[in-house]
């Protein structure tokens, strides 16, 4: 596509412009964008269409990340997101980014983020019109001999034009002389010298001084031109010129010398004597550049560094020289200063695009960077190695030009290296090596590839019973390698059968902390074990999770006393009665106490003790078995009824126990307990020296309330027996419960029964009896009930009525009292 414009001109006073804007936009086969435009284009101007040559949708270009990159030190151009176009941003001058290169291009890189894709583009910058012909001075004096032949050539000042072709110098004019005129010649290279040829004689008489203007004008249009005053004066005769050593002089430097090195020392002679022979060095012609770079001694010839060389900037100055005499002859030559590159550049390493974080699972290949090298030095000193270590999931792949990507390797894991700063190397190969580094951040995002791991594959835990409700047990302890969100971990309990209670209402667990709490207070005897699993879950998307099998075991703590469960515990605080032989012999078997205890372990080991015994030594219990044996043989002295108290305690720490009161009777038969009860009186245990006191206190109260109760019982024992009617003189009781007697020795034992106090004297046959309330009848008054209102009977009477009472049971059983004649 050609597009073409009006041209502009420009006057002094930089008024009204009028350009012609060529583009040239194709598609070069290496995928180059190609633009043209001419120097001095107003900021804002057109270029080209970016979206169009690249194929992209307007909204594509912000979207997708399109930037524009250039090579230079300033940004040139840019782009507008919304319309898709390239516009000048700055001031462009040809000729003081070029200089005399035919060709001025503008080199640039479209790059688009998102694919990280680098596309080359070039402006080339045509040239105008806008620099006219200058001299290196404004004014020029020459001395001439007035013997001076007509024809002589005299050198004059070259002027220079930095614009290109047409535009550029095209020739001299000299102002009107009748002794001068001007003589144009034209090198090899194209350029045009000057030289003021005279004509006709001079004479310093006649004029001593000639004033002239040389005009160089260009070929631009309008034509631009620029001036030089010549003032040439008239000298008497001087007639050797001075030559110079060398037509042309050549010298190679190193860019890096030093300011205040001698570059060259020019020479030159001369044959005449005296003031003709003293010569002068001058600079012929030499670029305002150069001008600050070299400096020239008039008198010795010697040209030294004032500025710093670059070889980047310059590679060859081109100077021209002269040298006067005394008489104002001269001569000239060219100095020409070929610069040597050495590598004093650094590379430069920039960073186009970047990502300052990628997630874990990125695949392969995924580009982090794109990164741009330039050397601004030449031939070896610019080629350049990047690099980055080698121990990381990255790699460096050449791009296009001079742009490099980064990608990945493989598959990164964040919990392996959650971030990288690693540094990429870029090194020149001059020497000697020049490098430069940059370090790269990248952030490894993390995703939810991780479960929550627990400590301990399987947790077994002890809780002591009755432990408070609500308090903590144990423990338990997940981790997740992962962050953020994706490593909080919530616990919980799998529910699991146990019994027909779930778990979930014996324990409770923490959901964030893991600790486990006990909701009720656990009994051993109930329960000793529970086993349930403990369920840990990310906070990921989707969540992960695992789980844990756990065992609480339930520890037994001594909270249960031995329970007895032979003899039966009484109901009203009457002891049981068993029945030994006299005849026994020792280790003879009389009961045993049987006890067991709820708990466990050694919280459930009995062991039995005899506290307290009527006759000490008389009976032994069996310290683990309970049995009660008789230790030595019956004695005549022996009392007929033996308590003793048996102390069962288990071995918990502290101990618990539990006691009972057994009382044995010392007779071989049933019949002989009851002539036995009425023809002795009941024991009486021998009071210990510990006890003496208290007993005498406790029998001085009793006595007082036992005489109390004598009154009050002859009261009502009187009007009892007013009252009583017995028409057959014989008492016969009903509902008498079938004996619980076990047979031992052909006589019947007492078993799980409580025998009423009977209290008998052995001079009165007077004796009490307790009955408690109940229903009688008569056997002998045809069963006609009756009932007993007095608990007390006297024995006499009863022996009155009935004759020889035989045998006398009184056994408590339902409440019930009944009398047996044999």
């Amino acid at each position: 596509m050609e597009l073409a414009m009006a041209t502009f001109s420009q006057d002094c006073k930089r008024g009204a412009i009028f350009w012609l804007i060529v583009v040239n936009v194709c598609q070069a086969v290496t995928g180059q964008i190609h633009y043209s435009i001419p120097e001095e284009t107003g900021k804002g101007s057109l270029v080209g269409n970016i979206a169009k040559d690249l194929r992209l949708e307007l909204k594509e270009l912000s979207h997708r990340g399109v930037r524009i990159l250039s090579r230079g030190r300033t940004q040139y151009f840019a782009l507008n997101y919304k319309s898709g176009h390239l516009y000048v941003t700055e001031r462009i001058d040809r000729e003081e980014l070029c200089g005399q290169l035919g060709k001025c291009v503008l080199n640039f890189d479209i790059i688009v983020g998102d694919s990280m894709k680098v596309y080359g583009a070039e402006v080339e910058i045509t040239d105008i019109n806008d620099n006219p012909p200058t001299f290196h001075s404004e004014k020029l004096e020459l001395k001439i001999s007035e013997i001076t032949a007509p024809g002589s050539h005299f050198p004059l000042y070259e002027a220079q034009d930095p614009d290109l072709g047409t535009n550029t110098l095209q020739g001299y004019k000299l102002s009107n002389s009748s002794h001068f005129s001007l003589n144009v010649q034209e090198a090899v290279d194209g350029r045009q010298y000057t030289e003021l040829v005279l004509e006709r004689s001079l004479d310093r008489e006649e004029e001593a001084i000639h004033n002239l203007v040389l005009t160089a004008y260009d070929g631009g249009d309008p034509v631009k031109t620029g001036t030089m005053q010549i003032q040439v004066i008239v000298l008497d005769a001087n007639d050797n010129a001075p030559t110079f050593s060398q037509h042309i002089f050549e010298v190679s430097v190193r860019e890096d010398i030093p300011v205040g090195t001698t570059v060259v020392i020019l020479k030159a002679t001369d044959l005449d004597e005296g003031v003709n022979k003293e010569l002068i060095y001058s600079f012929r012609r030499i670029t305002e550049r150069d001008s600050q770079i070299f400096y020239l001694n008039s008198h010795t010839g010697e040209i030294t560094l004032v500025g710093c060389l670059d070889y980047e900037e310059t590679t060859l100055h081109e100077i021209e020289v002269q040298v006067h005499d005394g008489g104002e002859l001269f001569d000239k030559s060219k100095l020409l200063v070929f610069v040597i590159d050495v590598n004093d550049n650094a590379p430069k390493l920039a960073i186009t695009s970047l990502l300052s974080s990628i997630p874990e699972n990125s695949p392969p290949a995924t580009p982090i960077a794109l990164l741009n090298v330039q050397d601004e030095d030449s031939s070896e000193n610019a080629e350049v190695t990047c690099s980055i270590p080698s121990n990381l999931p990255f790699q460096l792949t050449k791009s296009y030009g001079n742009y490099y990507s980064l990608v990945t390797t493989k598959a990164l894991d964040r919990e392996h290296e959650a971030a990288y700063n690693f540094t990429v190397t870029v090194t020149d190969h001059g020497t000697p090596h020049l490098s430069t580094s940059v370090v790269i951040p990248l952030e490894i995002l993390d995703i939810n590839d991780n479960p929550p791991h627990f400590l301990q594959s399987v947790y077994i835990s002890y809780l002591m019973e009755n432990n408070p409700r609500g308090a903590s047990i144990f423990s338990l302890k997940a981790n997740d390698p992962d962050c953020g969100e994706n490593s909080r971990i919530t616990y919980s309990i799998i529910e699991q059968n146990m019994s027909v209670f779930p778990v979930s209402s014996f324990l409770s667990i923490n959901s964030e902390t893991g600790v486990v709490y006990g909701l009720l207070s656990f009994d051993y005897e109930e329960i000793q074990e529970i086993n349930f699993r403990v369920k840990a879950q990310d906070g990921g998307s989707p969540p992960l999770s695992s789980n844990v099998s756990v065992t609480l075991f339930i520890l037994d703590q001594n909270d249960n006393a031995p329970e007895i469960l032979y003899p039966s515990p009484p109901t009203d605080g009457s002891t049981g009665i068993e029945l030994a032989p006299r005849s026994s012999e020792p280790g003879y078997l009389v009961t045993k106490v049987v006890a067991v205890d709820a708990d466990s372990g050694q919280n459930a080991w009995l062991s039995y003790q005899l506290i307290k015994a009527t006759e000490p030594g008389l009976f032994t219990p069996g310290l683990h078995t309970g049995e009660i044996r008789t230790a030595r043989f019956f004695l005549e002295k022996d009392a007929l009824k033996q308590s003793l108290v048996v102390l069962v305690k288990d071995n918990g720490q502290p101990p618990l126990s539990a006691s009972v009161t057994v009382t044995v009777v010392l007779a071989d038969t049933i019949p002989a307990i009851l002539s036995d009860l009425s023809s002795i009186s009941a024991p009486v245990d021998s009071p210990s020296d510990l006890t003496f006191y208290l007993v005498i206190g406790v029998a001085f109260v009793s006595c007082l309330f036992f005489m109390f109760l004598l009154v009050l019982l002859a009261i009502r024992l009187h009007r009892w027996r007013n009252s009583q009617l017995f028409e057959s003189r014989s008492v016969n009781f009903s509902g008498v419960p079938v004996s619980q007697f076990v047979g031992i020795d052909g006589v019947q034992a007492f078993l799980h029964s409580y025998c009423h106090e009977v209290s008998l004297t052995t001079d009165s046959r007077k004796s009490n009896f307790g009955f408690p309330k109940g229903k009688c009848s008569s056997v002998l008054t045809g069963q006609q009930p009756c009932e007993i209102k007095d608990p007390f009977l006297i024995a006499e009477d009863i022996k009155s009525s009935y004759g020889d009472l035989a045998k006398v049971q009184c056994c408590k059983s339902l409440g019930d009292l009944w009398v047996t004649n044999n």
